[in-house]
């Protein structure tokens, strides 16, 4: 209860000095009730630019100087003066040492344990105590330096007392025996191994059985990395451990196998989805990491600017119609739809999601899961669903020709139906659902807006840097804007300066931290069934969409490029089929 009187002061100075709207924070508070976490947290997680203004805010009403944190000069002998768990716990973190003095940041200063915690920690170490306010993004900064995952799993393994045979494929022992204590090294590899992926954002994780070693790789921003390499006879203990914890056949290596767990790390519960696939090495594992923190996103947040979100949100507002969101796999439209279907969520609208599988449970939302191998499918689940009176209906993927249809009738008999599928640009939308036998003259009554995306990594804001763009991507930047509207292109001048990041500590040498997506949409028009019911014309609706303005997928990304959100190459390189 304290804990929430806090977050409720604070919410109210947020709204009295115009960081927060109304309805933002009595969003904010009803999902502190429900979760038991800081408002600080859930505005970190959902990546609000208030951070250090919030604590600006605290310093001011609780009288305690705020600072800055410079963590790369953070090392072990100072983490070392404050355990982990007590950061953790009180919300506290080492800032520097100079001779007897020991500067530490607190995220509540005002917090009676925290001092205690804190004067108890100089005292032993016979050291005086300064004290700063501190943010929320730099205590979590710091908290990473307390779990330096490559030195914990070299631990871990040389506590197996492990001998390397001459090659991946060993003999098999039959007298050979393993004693309890021999798993514990290797539960911990395992969570040390989760928790890092968390720790840096990852969407999944790849447990490969090599010749002569395991190899761990976490996906990244859409990249994978190799975190670890494990001595390969560890192999199996590894798979094993992970199968437990997803409740799946231990003994059974000879087929791929599915399963789901959830864990806390971080002070939140996280997802994780389990796949295992045979191959002569061993079995392989692919963990997919659900963090709602990450891979849900709220409407504002996934990049739709200008047109694209006029469009968009017309479409919403409609009673009826299809939204379809096409990219290849990978591209983000999953993440779109869930985004969609939260601006929808409200106790007036009856919302139905058939997914497979359902990666983010959504409160509010009834969220099903079809099961093929029973002959629950998309096509099947449709037909149940409209007996469930919805309004709205998700669909996961249009794969085939009756879930087509029946998605097509569903718009048709009055309700919004949300989906994707898989075509390089919205103008192929068209065709592919007459290749799916869906009849021609139906779809202009029964669709709203045809959208495609892409996902390209954000430049570090820390150490991007505008420079001239080379000559040959001048001319393509300026061919773009010439397809545009005078309005718009006028924004840019030439020469054309573009963005580059060359790295730094916060985005860990990469230049790069997160993705957004870059969008085309096209929206259905009277000139557009004219089109469709006259015979398919390709070019023809390529002529609809410049009439309409419609931004391409090459001349958002561009956008964004001359903004310094994105690197213009990565732009050019995602949308080279689509352009």
């Amino acid at each position: 209860m304290e804990q929430y009187m806090k977050d409720e002061e604070l919410l109210n100075q947020l709204q009295q000095n115009g960081l927060l709207d109304e309805v933002s924070a009595k969003k904010i508070k009803r999902e502190t009730i429900v979760s038991g976490r800081s408002v600080e947290e859930l505005l970190f997680e959902k990546q609000s630019v208030l951070d250090s203004k919030i604590a600006e805010l605290k310093s001011r009403v609780l009288k305690v100087p705020y600072k800055k944190v410079e963590t790369d000069k953070i090392g072990q002998d100072l983490l070392s003066l404050i355990p982990e768990e007590t950061v953790r716990t009180y919300g506290v973190v080492p800032i520097s040492r100079d001779n007897d003095l020991l500067v530490v940041g607190m995220l509540h200063p005002d917090n009676l344990k925290a001092q205690d915690a804190v004067k108890f920690i100089a005292r032993s170490n016979r050291l005086s105590l300064g004290i700063y306010l501190i943010s929320f993004e730099d205590w979590h900064e710091v908290m990473k330096k307390y779990s330096p995952y490559k030195s914990e799993i070299e631990a871990a393994v040389r506590s197996l007392n492990i001998r390397s045979g001459e090659g991946g494929r060993k003999l098999v022992r039959l007298e050979d025996t393993k004693s309890a204590n021999e798993e514990a090294p290797v539960i911990r590899i395992v969570a040390d191994t989760l928790k890092e992926a968390v720790q840096n954002r990852a969407s999944d994780v790849h447990i490969e059985p090599q010749e002569n070693y395991l190899r761990v790789r976490i996906r990244v921003d859409g990249e994978l990395r190799e975190e670890a390499s494990l001595p390969q006879e560890i192999s199996s203990l590894v798979v094993s451990r992970v199968k437990v914890l997803s409740n799946l056949k231990i003994d059974e290596t000879r087929v791929p196998q599915d399963g789901r767990f959830r864990s806390r790390i971080l002070d939140r519960e996280i997802d994780f989805r389990v796949s295992t696939f045979p191959t002569p090495m061993g079995e392989k594992v692919a963990i997919r990491i659900l963090d709602q923190s990450v891979g849900l996103k709220k409407f504002d947040d996934l990049g739709l600017e200008g047109r694209n979100m006029e469009v968009i949100k017309e479409g919403l507002a409609r009673p009826f119609g299809m939204i379809l969101v096409s990219g290849p796999t990978g591209s983000g439209k999953s993440t779109t739809l869930y985004a969609l279907l939260q601006t929808m969520n409200t106790e007036k609208i009856n919302i139905v999601s058939l997914e497979d599988p359902v990666e983010y449970f959504m409160s509010g939302i009834n969220q099903s899961q079809v099961r093929p191998e029973i002959g629950y499918t998309f096509a099947s689940g449709l037909r149940q669903i409209l007996r469930q009176d919805p309004d709205v209906i998700m669909v996961g993927e249009i794969r085939d020709d009756e879930t087509a249809g029946l998605a097509v009738h569903a718009a048709l008999t009055g309700h919004v139906v949300l989906s994707t599928i898989h075509t390089n640009n919205a103008m192929g939308v068209i065709p592919r659902l007459i290749d799916m036998k869906v009849a021609p003259f139906l779809i202009p009554s029964a669709f709203s807006l045809m959208a495609s995306q892409r996902l390209v990594s954000l430049l570090c804001s820390s150490c991007k840097k505008a420079v001239s763009a080379p000559e040959a991507i001048q001319k393509i930047i300026k061919q773009s804007l010439s397809n545009m509207p005078e309005s718009v292109s006028v924004k840019f001048k030439e020469p054309y300066e573009i963005f580059r990041a060359e790295g730094c500590q916060k985005c860990n040498g990469r230049g790069f931290i997160g993705r957004i997506a870059i969008f085309e949409v096209l929206k259905m028009t009277p000139e557009l069934e004219n089109i469709i019911n006259s015979g398919m014309d390709s070019d023809k609706i390529s002529e609809e969409a410049k009439r309409q303005g419609m931004t391409s997928l090459r001349q958002d990304g561009i956008f964004k490029a001359l903004e310094g959100i994105v690197s213009i190459e990565e732009v050019l390189r995602e949308t080279e089929e689509a352009a």
